[in-house]
């Protein structure tokens, strides 16, 4: 049980929130800035990796630094993630080519998968069950709040600072975090002694790593059936059947098979999963639309990415408010309603889509999408006590950061493969030239359009919004999932013991 006094807590959360605003801030000023980075550094083909190479560390360290917080305590490690988060953002700052930033981005992500699924599980440690909701409310509003500042701050940092600026934007915010949080937070130095599953932490990163690599090289550097992609893939099978043995076997498995036998927590995880998926998706093609469809700069491409998150803001806060008067389940209907709607309407997207009904598309998916923030947290320490909450919620952050890793590889080779169909349909037996004036990411800033044919920028702004719209109802089968997933959800839900302490499980069940 965390000590602390009501003046301290105020720090604390202060701290805790400017560390979940750095990581997010992170994300959104990235995918803001990417078509701009990707001009300038090229590598179309591989700036997806810029994103799942973040991702894939960030599920590497998530479940390790949550047990390791549950063993060793929660402030020496959320500390560790500042300072490697830190360090990874200056690098990528000095990248000079899209490999050398998605190397870089790999040290952010371990900085990372250290910072969200602690911040969160100290929340539950100093908050009582009757404060939970709102506080997880209010972290999750911060979430959806600092991706509004992200796409702002990272768009005018792009275009007049230059992209590499977007990374140092968080050395201030980082340091400020760390001071208070060294400075206030004090826990007890009673803690549970654990075992590391190393193995299953090695075995499960390398089928994913396997995995990407076996999707992203494949039909494209080399041929499906070619030596390379199928000791890719044997090596991912290989890897994954490995790790669920270990798991079987291991005293303190990296992801514990037996909270997955509590149903919530079983199906929260799987929800999480999908909406990773979808939610990635959403973010990183947006502003990819808006600078390659209507030639905006990084500025209008975070101005129209703002919608969306202006939307998980009210989502994530109403998930927290409703959390004592409704059951999980209930909350993520609601959720998953919004989220359909939203998936489908961008899925309508095409060349002369206004941008107002891209504002209004993204409101609604974004509203969707927040309610996981809040609600999802929740429900994964539902039932478990304090000394497996670092367990739980760093879990259920591996869930939603591998759905967001495999989720931006799959859903980026549709894409790809889409806008590679859409291009060689557009100029065919046109007598156009599309290699001369139209490589697509030379369609991502408006100094290059200017210099493209407008006949041919026509053709390539036609080809990137139908690859794009029909990425977006591709992930609906994702969407579709997380549906199911939810309906398989029991009735449990938040009940608040006006005797309940932060030193109690988090609540009771009741059915509705």
């Amino acid at each position: 049980m965390i000590q602390s006094n009501p003046r301290s807590l105020r720090f604390i959360v202060a701290g805790l929130l400017l560390g979940i605003l750095m990581a997010a801030m992170d994300n959104t000023i990235v995918t803001t800035a990417m078509g701009t980075i990707v001009s300038d550094l090229g590598g179309m083909e591989q700036f997806v990796w810029v994103t799942s190479a973040y991702m894939v560390a960030v599920m590497a360290g998530t479940p390790i630094f949550g047990k390791l917080s549950d063993m060793y305590g929660r402030k020496r490690f959320y500390v560790f993630g500042i300072v490697v988060f830190l360090l990874g953002s200056i690098l990528c700052g000095l990248a000079t080519s899209i490999t050398q930033l998605s190397l870089f981005r790999v040290i952010q992500g371990i900085g990372g998968g250290a910072l969200m699924p602690i911040a969160f599980t100290i929340i539950f440690d100093i908050f009582p069950p009757k404060s939970r909701g709102k506080a997880t409310g209010l972290f999750g509003a911060v979430f959806g709040l600092s991706s509004i500042v992200g796409p702002l701050l990272g768009a005018f940092i792009t275009d007049h600072l230059g992209w590499n600026w977007v990374f140092y934007i968080n050395v201030p915010v980082g340091i400020v975090s760390f001071i208070l949080i060294m400075g206030f937070y004090k826990e007890s130095p009673s803690h549970m002694k654990q075992k590391i599953d190393w193995f299953g932490a090695i075995t499960l990163v390398g089928a994913i790593v396997c995995l990407m690599f076996g999707l992203e090289l494949g039909g494209d550097t080399y041929a499906w059936n070619s030596a390379q992609i199928i000791g890719l893939f044997a090596g991912f099978a290989a890897l994954l059947i490995a790790f669920l043995l270990i798991e079987r076997k291991a005293s303190e498995p990296i992801i514990s098979f037996e909270m997955f036998k509590v149903r919530l927590f079983a199906a929260s995880n799987a929800v999480a999963l999908f909406y990773g998926a979808v939610f990635i998706v959403a973010t990183v093609y947006i502003p990819i639309f808006v600078q390659g469809v209507y030639g905006g700069s990084a500025t209008n491409s975070g101005l129209i990415l703002m919608p969306m998150m202006i939307g998980s803001v009210i989502g994530a806060q109403s998930g927290g408010l409703l959390s004592t008067r409704l059951s999980f389940r209930n909350i993520m209907l609601i959720s998953i309603v919004f989220f359909i709607a939203g998936m489908i309407l961008l899925g309508t997207l095409n060349s002369d889509s206004s941008r107002a009904l891209l504002t209004v598309y993204s409101i609604i998916t974004g509203i969707g999408v927040g309610f996981s923030f809040s609600t999802l947290n929740l429900a994964s320490i539902h039932h478990f006590e304090m000394r497996q909450r670092g367990s739980a919620t760093s879990t259920i952050t591996f869930m939603r950061s591998l759905g967001m890793t495999v989720g931006i590889t799959i859903f980026g080779i549709i894409q790809r493969n889409l806008l590679t169909g859409q291009m060689k349909e557009a100029f065919a037996g046109s007598g156009q030239d599309a290699a001369s004036f139209g490589n697509p990411q030379n369609a991502l800033t408006p100094e290059n359009r200017k210099l493209i044919p407008e006949a041919v920028l026509s053709k390539i702004s036609d080809a990137m919004a139908t690859s794009i719209a029909h990425t977006f109802l591709w992930s609906l089968i994702a969407v579709a999932l997380a549906a199911l997933f939810i309906m398989l959800m029991p009735k449990d839900r938040v009940q608040v013991d006006k005797k309940a302490s932060a030193g109690k499980p988090a609540a009771h069940v009741s059915g509705e």
